[in-house]
């Protein structure tokens, strides 16, 4: 198939809180489109007023893909999600609708647009021995392991980052070649959708995160941690040796909900972690965002005119 003749596709890629979802939602309505949520959070059923989850009624007014696909104790990896997202936009093409990818998962965006190397597959025996480990000296420590075998990796990948300090590390021991070399190894294969990436984002950092306390204050006067209480009521969560290690748990903002339930802290100081980290979640989202080089920049609340001038331009182009 010519570059002329390809099915297009948008992708809506941006720091959480950005605006990304109400375009999307926008975008979707205006021209007959689908939306496929790049989130990992947004996966897993019953993370929704902290996962700023779709409404019911946004779910009725636009097909969304990709949401409520796990239960919050189930693994769902990146593989998983390239295989399942892949489906649901051949879907949507064979439909005549217009496929909008929105989210701000860097490592979903990655394993569908470009593909995921070909590395060992996950070991539960590792993976429990890491974890043995990770309880007992911290995943700092462990962090610091990473960092010596594979410095690339670990300059990446967060100190606090459970899921991919692990990965990496498995990878390591299973192979003896760092997961660096297996990334950049990788056979990428063209994806078969012509692609708009777009980044949304406020210029300014302190206006991100204004809104992303706004945002979180919302959200808890919404009942933000009502939902979390249901979440630890469920029987395969109360029941699970480490809910914290889960990724559905690991998520920003319920994880530090879990320890102020825990009674790790007061009520302010919950607040305050949970906006941190999730400051903390847009900055490592920056750091992937500059990493694509063929992203176009907008804010959707200040630049909304050259933003939808970019779609209509990218739509109406014939190369």
């Amino acid at each position: 198939m010519s570059l002329n003749t390809r099915p297009r596709a948008i992708a809506l890629m941006g720091p959480t809180a950005s605006g990304k979802s109400a375009y999307a939602l926008e975008l979707a309505q205006r021209l007959e489109g689908e939306i496929v949520s790049v989130d990992s959070a947004l996966v897993y059923r019953g993370l929704d007023i902290g996962a700023a989850k779709p409404t019911r009624e946004e779910l009725v007014l636009v097909p969304h893909h990709l949401i409520d696909v796990r239960e919050p104790w189930q693994p769902y990896s990146a593989a998983e999600f390239a295989t399942d997202a892949q489906r649901a936009i051949d879907g949507i093409v064979a439909r005549g609708k217009l496929p909008i990818l929105a989210g701000g998962t860097g490592l979903y965006f990655r394993a569908l647009l470009e593909g995921l190397a070909d590395m060992p597959e996950a070991d539960e025996a590792m993976r429990a021995q890491i974890a043995a480990e990770a309880d007992a000296h911290g995943w700092a420590a462990l962090h610091a392991q990473l960092a010596a075998i594979d410095p690339e990796a670990a300059a990446r990948i967060h100190a606090t980052d459970a899921q991919r300090i692990q990965r990496a590390l498995e990878v390591y021991r299973l192979s003896g070649k760092p997961i660096s070399d297996w990334q950049r190894d990788a056979k990428r294969t063209r994806f078969p959708l012509k692609v708009l990436k777009l980044a949304l984002s406020p210029p300014q950092r302190a206006v991100l995160h204004e809104r992303i306390e706004q945002r979180f204050d919302a959200m808890l006067e919404a009942g933000f941690l009502d939902e979390v209480r249901r979440l630890r009521a469920l029987p395969e969560l109360a029941a699970h040796a480490r809910p914290l290690d889960l990724p559905a748990i690991r998520a920003v903002g319920y994880r530090q909900a879990w320890e102020y339930l825990d009674g790790d802290c007061d009520a302010a100081s919950f607040r305050e972690r949970a906006i941190a980290a999730t400051r903390q979640l847009a900055k490592r989202q920056f750091t992937w965002l500059r990493g694509e080089p063929d992203a176009q920049w907008f804010d959707p609340a200040t630049r909304r005119t050259p933003l939808d001038a970019a779609v209509a331009g990218f739509l109406g182009s014939g190369g």
